[in-house]
């Protein structure tokens, strides 16, 4: 029997073919579920109608009724805004409008009763409401509804123009819950709905679209955050579930001379127990005979690298080769000179693959990787190309994953008739609640302690009053024979935003530090490779003293020397690429200093950055504050997952319930893994339902 939910929003009275396009267009409302499932982001207390004489603060939401008058548009030859007056029999208050003027500007009629609803704003001493809800008043509607709460849905241009502002929406939920509203089905069992004291759903997406009571919307809103990321979590679950039932492994089975060699004579320092800790789960993995899917997290300067060689030198014990792939050309040069100094006393063979890689040195290594002279290739996404054939590849690192795309990625895959084991590494934190979601398919390691001897850097933040400070700190420094970072954020001065730009501020540093005395090498995105290599080996070298560069150098860049990182306009940069910026310094003995330079003006999310930025250096507890300041949807990488399409569940605001869900998921497919015992028979419904015709995302780590 066909689910009446599956049925096309075209066929609901009110709606037709025309509603139907825009709704689809500008919603993504195709079906009656679509609908169902398309929530109010806010509530009217239809209850309460003020007064104008009651408006006296700009900080509470007020709903007024009565006429619109004197509409008038400003602008010469188009209009720029425009202005109204609204009135009831206590006063007069200015209405603005700045977006939507050609239908604002025929909508209102001097005669009728309108309902508006907004925040008002203070304008030259006088109280107006700037893009007010505006909506039609129907004698006796509110009353024949006997609702007290209005769902305010998000609407558009081009569907409030096809009569579907919020109030056309809500009318349209209205007339399919009359329709429908004895059709919706329970989806999980009632052992959950008693344990987790949860709504129905057929009562809580009534309470959500026409509720009654504050206390009834809570209500309905937690059973559906709930219901949304239990699924999602049960999804991953059993996604990552199948992929360990039916993805076959190489045998990794013995530890043998290349990693025994390397860890009595080779490594370079003590490993840290968490380093230990996450050997010993890869090795698990490796001699299970399925295939790994790994997550390493660790913060800037946890010694991933060391674990990824170790790791490798397992792979190549049992006769496998290993392929190490970044995303930039400086991040992989940077892995390959670093792993070829560590192995430099070993029989071990590695070569490099880029884009730059000249043609003759490719063929040399097509030919030694075909015949297996070759043990360890590292490079870009050049790896991926149809050209790169191993003979035996058994091992995949995938450093900084969120920058290549899900099949970019399953190319590698395809590189061996076995399934190579796959360890992805990240440098930036992720916070609990995200790695459950972006991450839920994969089995995650964490390294959460430094390297013994690495002391951490101090952070302050200086106003730009604070500049000759500073540039005396910085010529103090180079003296004692150290090395400095200048980070801008734009190479050429851009005329919408007011920051200081790297061309700007080589020359005013070449001024504050005149040579002969200091050396300076500049480095940005847009020069040439050979340009970049060039700068950036100088200041290896310690030819130079400032290296002055874009964010080009938030990863791959390891200076020992490098002790202090000044970076400009800091506000204007995200936590992440903050925290990434200071992991380039403190990989020395010596004391390492990160400088937040600023305007005197700042905004509230700026200083927050700036604030966590000097008291912690804890990159996971950077990382929940980003969460929190920014949602989920702008940090790097998260899109190309397509899980965060969220209708009510908020990953940044609900991770006490993600937690939970995920908890309550492991338990029920611990007892029963393939959800066939019949108290399950719901879950299990519900599961193919949200499969059906969906790409099984999960099977690609």
């Amino acid at each position: 029997m066909k689910d009446i939910f599956e049925t096309p929003i075209t066929y609901l009275k009110g709606v037709g073919p025309k509603k139907a396009e825009v709704l689809k267009k500008e919603a993504g409302i195709e079906t009656f579920d679509d609908l169902l499932n398309y929530y109010p982001f806010r509530y009217v207390d239809k209850s309460k109608i003020y007064k104008v004489s009651d408006v006296t603060s700009d900080t509470t939401w007020f709903q007024l009724r009565g006429k619109i008058s004197n509409l008038k548009a400003t602008g010469a030859k188009r209009a720029k805004y425009i202005t109204a007056t609204f009135q009831d029999e206590t006063g007069e208050i200015g209405l603005v409008w700045f977006k939507g003027l050609r239908w604002i500007k025929d909508s209102f009629s001097p005669e009728k009763t309108y309902t508006i609803f907004g925040k008002p704003s203070v304008f030259k001493n006088r109280f107006n409401f700037v893009h007010p809800e505006v909506e039609d008043f129907i004698e006796g509607e509110d009353e024949m509804l006997g609702q007290r709460f209005e769902g305010i849905y998000s609407s558009t241009e081009k569907l409030k123009n096809s009569g579907l502002g919020s109030r056309g929406i809500s009318k349209l939920v209205r007339q399919l819950v009359n329709q429908t509203g004895e059709s919706i089905l329970e989806n999980l069992p009632s052992y959950l709905l008693k344990s987790q004291n949860l709504l129905g759903r057929k009562e809580a997406l009534l309470n959500i679209h026409l509720p009654q009571t504050p206390a009834i919307i809570e209500k309905a809103t937690r059973r559906l955050k709930f219901e949304e990321l239990f699924f999602l979590q049960l999804q991953i679950l059993t996604g990552k579930q199948a992929i360990k039932e039916k993805s076959k492994g190489q045998v990794f089975q013995k530890v043998g001379q290349h990693l025994n060699e390397f860890y009595e004579k080779h490594l370079p320092f003590e490993l840290t127990n968490a380093q230990k800790k996450v050997i010993k789960e890869i090795r698990k993995d490796f001699g299970s005979g399925k295939q790994m899917n790994r997550l390493l997290q660790g913060d800037v300067g946890s010694g991933k690298t060391i674990v990824a060689l170790m790791s490798i030198l397992i792979a190549l014990d049992n006769g496998f080769q290993t392929s190490l792939m970044a995303p930039t050309e400086i991040l992989v040069n940077q892995h390959f000179n670093s792993i070829k100094i560590l192995l430099q006393n070993m029989d071990v063979s590695l070569a490099l693959l880029t884009g730059s890689t000249k043609q003759a040195e490719r063929k040399i290594i097509h030919e030694k990787l075909i015949n297996g002279e070759l043990d360890i290739l590292i490079g870009t996404h050049a790896l991926i190309e149809e050209t790169v054939t191993f003979k035996n590849l058994g091992f995949v690192i995938i450093d900084e994953q969120h920058r290549f795309g899900v099949a970019q990625r399953a190319k590698l895959w395809k590189k061996s008739t076995i399934p190579p084991h796959m360890l992805v590494m990240t440098a930036t934190p992720i916070p609990r609640t995200l790695a459950m979601t972006l991450y839920g398919n994969l089995d995650v390691s964490v390294i959460d302690e430094l390297p013994p001897g690495r002391k951490p850097v101090k952070t302050v933040h200086f106003f730009e009053s604070k500049r000759l400070r500073v540039t005396g700190f910085m010529r103090e420094q180079i003296k004692n024979g150290r090395q400095i970072y200048v980070v801008y954020p734009l190479i050429k001065e851009s005329e919408k935003l007011d920051l200081k730009n790297l061309m700007d501020g080589f020359e005013h540093i070449q001024h504050d530090f005149p040579l002969p005395d200091y050396l300076v090498s500049v480095l940005h995105g847009r020069m040439k490779a050979e340009d970049k290599d060039y700068e950036m080996q100088r200041f290896v070298d310690g030819k130079t003293d400032i290296m002055v560069s874009t964010t080009v150098i938030e990863v791959g860049v390891d200076v020992s020397n490098a002790s202090v990182m000044i970076i400009e306009n800091a506000e204007r940069f995200g936590l992440s690429q903050l925290h990434q910026l200071r992991g380039r310094v403190g990989r020395g003995a010596d004391q390492s200093y990160c400088i937040l330079m600023s305007g005197n003006k700042v905004s509230n999310e700026g200083r927050i950055r700036l604030e966590t930025m000097v008291r912690t250096t804890d990159g996971f507890e950077i990382a929940e504050v980003d969460l929190q300041l920014r949602g989920p949807g702008d940090i790097e990488g998260t899109r190309q997952s397509g899980l965060l399409d969220f209708k009510i569940a908020n990953l940044a605001k609900d991770n006490v319930l993600i937690v939970k869900t995920r908890n309550l998921a492991e338990k029920i497919l611990e007892k029963d893994p393939k959800l066939n015992i019949p108290e399950n028979s719901l879950l299990k419904q519900q599961l193919a339902k949200l499969r059906k015709g969906k790409q099984q995302w999960a099977k690609i780590s």
